[in-house]
């Protein structure tokens, strides 16, 4: 996929990111999101990620220890 930039115009949306865009504002590989995902990792519905919800996923995960 090319890489995409956002015009002045342009609003990113942090409850919903497309999973391309969440890996690119985190600093991740997109199939590393998407493996989180397959594991449970919450979504919308649309199938974007919210950036809070998807954090506090992450958070529980370290705590559990997995």
């Amino acid at each position: 996929m090319a890489e995409q930039s956002l015009t002045s115009t342009e609003r990113v949306n942090p409850a919903a990111l497309a999973v391309e865009d969440a890996a690119r504002a985190l600093g991740l590989p997109v199939d590393a999101i998407r493996q989180d995902i397959a594991e449970g990792a919450p979504t919308n519905a649309d199938g974007s990620v919210n950036l809070v919800h998807y954090g506090a996923w992450l958070n529980g995960k370290l705590a559990a220890g997995d």
